[in-house]
Order: C-alpha cells, then sequence, then structure tokens
C-alpha cells in the first residue's frame, strides 16, 4: 500500500523533479486536465477533482504518517487537484457551449499563473489551511488557491470580452 500511495502522492514520481516540484505538479496537471475534459467535458474533471482529492487525502496521510513534516515538497497530488479546480473556470463554458478548450489558451495560461501565485503566497485561508499542519491542510491549501485562480480567471475573462466596464 505504501508504493501506491507514494505513486498518488508524488503523481507517478513527478514530485521528484527539481526545482520546483510543486510547479511541476501544477505543469503535469494541465495535460491531464485536458484529456480528462476532452474525455468526459466538465463533469468527468469535476468528478476527477474530488478523487484526486480523496485519494491525494489518502496518500498524503500515508506518506507522511510518523514524519515531522506535514507537507514535504515531493507531494503534489495537492498542486495537481488544485490546479484542476482552476481549471473548472474554462471547462465549464467550453463544455457548456460546445466549444474545443483549447481555444480558451489565454485562460490555461491565467489558471496556471494565478494558481501558483496563490499556491506560493498563501493569502488569507490559503494560509489558514496551510497552517494546519496535516494531510487535510495539505490538501485544502491548494484546493482553495485553485478557487481563487478560479474567480481570478473569471474576472479576467469578463474583463477581456468586455463584460466588466471599469
Amino acid at each position: 500500500m505504501m508504493v501506491l500511495a507514494r505513486l498518488i502522492a508524488t503523481v507517478g514520481g513527478t514530485g521528484y523533479l527539481r526545482p520546483a516540484p510543486g510547479t511541476w505538479g501544477s505543469l503535469v496537471a494541465l495535460p491531464l486536465g485536458w484529456g480528462l475534459h476532452v474525455l468526459g467535458g466538465f463533469p468527468l474533471l469535476l468528478g476527477a477533482v474530488v478523487v484526486a482529492f480523496a485519494t491525494g487525502l489518502w496518500a498524503t496521510r500515508m506518506t507522511t504518517a510518523g514524519q515531522s513534516d506535514h507537507d514535504p515538497s515531493e507531494i503534489v497530488i495537492d498542486e495537481v487537484a488544485g490546479q484542476w479546480v482552476a481549471l473548472l473556470a474554462l471547462s465549464f463554458p467550453a463544455w457548456r457551449s460546445g466549444l474545443d478548450i483549447t481555444l480558451l489558451w489565454p485562460g490555461w495560461i491565467a489558471a496556471f499563473v494565478l494558481f501558483r501565485l496563490f499556491d506560493i503566497t498563501k493569502p488569507g485561508p490559503v494560509g489558514w489551511a496551510d497552517r494546519r499542519a496535516d494531510p487535510l491542510g495539505v490538501m485544502l491549501d491548494d484546493v482553495i488557491a485553485g478557487v481563487f485562480a478560479a474567480l481570478g480567471v473569471i474576472v479576467l475573462a469578463a474583463l477581456a470580452h468586455g463584460v466588466l466596464l471599469l
């Protein structure tokens, strides 16, 4: 079970890439998220977020049990789950409108950059979740960062399309 937990937690070893394993985890999440969207649209990507969160929580608990470091850098399943949350802001409108999600490429860049920004700087509730210093906090801080990034993508899209006039 420990081998499986480590494979999940490190997303097949991605977490061992250096430098910046969290960024590598977020980058790996992009093509995986695209593939999930292409295969099943928004519902599949949303389901994958739930599965990644649940299995990531289990894997994090398993791999950090008995360790003083509650969030070792090689654990990147949290980045994958959080990055997918950020991508939901693109997946839903593309799926609902029948658009090729790659047409929303500026949103992909924004989702990645905003997610990394919120994950690294840990504003407000992101920092609160991180300070929990337990497996739930490991997963939750990235999901909250993903929600912030998704909201940022929505605001940027509204600005870009003239919906929000300042």
